[in-house]
């Protein structure tokens, strides 16, 4: 009890100035609320809706960030389940040495990965003279990818992959054997097995994998910050805040704002964390 009343101070902090303005928090801790009695929806008006600080609201940018989001953990979790699947379940002569190259890829620093991924989008790959991916232009000869979500996407699915393929991988591993021998038996194929009798069972994981990957994606503002310009129309709600503490310098806005984009990720953990007790039963029991 004392250790979660410690860590929700800084949050109660964050709450109370929200509503205050930002004269009163500039002479006075938020604290002082009580005193002062200085309180106003006006941050939560001004971000909600713009006005005369902010240009425009800041729903364009959640929805921007779930459109980022979705489609990484759509894809992501499918990709990282299947090959770990094949890692655990198949007969690949090599899956000892592609394991390890997964758990090697987990101490590869995101900030090495980003320049190389932005020359792909952007002039392609090549060895001296010799082009190994070339650089994918529309008719006009710009980078086809240039001002689009595809740069996020794929740079968000790539760098999540090998921890959600290693956690999945551990969790298959443990599915009883008697279950997929009982498959085979009934002749189920490889996809049946998959999915009626492994990923059921793998469903813990997967919601965890799944609030860890819209977490990560949803707060991130690196990748964000390399392939998407502030001001874009693709920028992702991080970007909105960072204009807020950056430019502004409000409290009581970015206060507003960061409670605001809070909101979304709460209610994605709430409605996937029942999911961790269903999983446990739902492999023997599916039909």
């Amino acid at each position: 009890m004392l250790a979660t009343a410690a860590w929700s101070i800084p949050t109660l902090g964050l709450a109370v100035t929200s509503f205050r303005t930002n004269e009163a928090q500039a002479y006075a801790g938020w604290w002082r609320v009580a005193v002062d009695h200085q309180v106003s929806l006006d941050s939560y008006t001004e971000v909600l809706t713009g006005g005369d600080l902010l240009p425009t609201g800041i729903w364009p940018y959640l929805v921007n960030s779930l459109v980022i989001v979705l489609p990484v953990m759509a894809v992501g979790l499918t990709i990282a389940a299947m090959a770990a699947y094949g890692l655990a379940w198949l007969r690949v002569p090599v899956s000892g040495l592609l394991i390890g190259i997964v758990v090697g890829l987990q101490v590869v620093p995101v900030q090495m990965t980003l320049l190389p991924l932005l020359k792909l989008f952007s002039v392609g790959w090549s060895i001296g003279p010799i082009p190994v991916v070339p650089a994918l232009t529309n008719a006009a000869g710009k980078p086809l990818f240039a001002g689009t979500y595809v740069p996020l996407w794929f740079t968000h699915a790539v760098l999540l992959l090998p921890l959600a393929v290693l956690l999945l991988h551990r969790a298959m591993v443990e599915v009883p054997r008697a279950l997929v021998d009982a498959a085979r038996v009934d002749g189920a194929s490889h996809p049946v097995i998959f999915r009626s009798v492994v990923l059921p069972l793998c469903l813990p994981t997967l919601a965890a994998l799944g609030i860890f990957e819209f977490l990560w994606v949803w707060n991130d503002l690196l990748i964000a910050s390399t392939f998407v310009p502030g001001g874009s129309d693709y920028a992702p709600v991080t970007a909105y805040l960072s204009y807020l503490n950056g430019a502004l310098q409000q409290d009581n806005l970015l206060s507003a704002g960061t409670f605001v984009a809070i909101l979304i990720p709460l209610a994605v953990f709430f409605a996937m964390q029942r999911h961790f007790a269903r999983g446990l039963t739902a492999g023997a029991l599916h039909e």
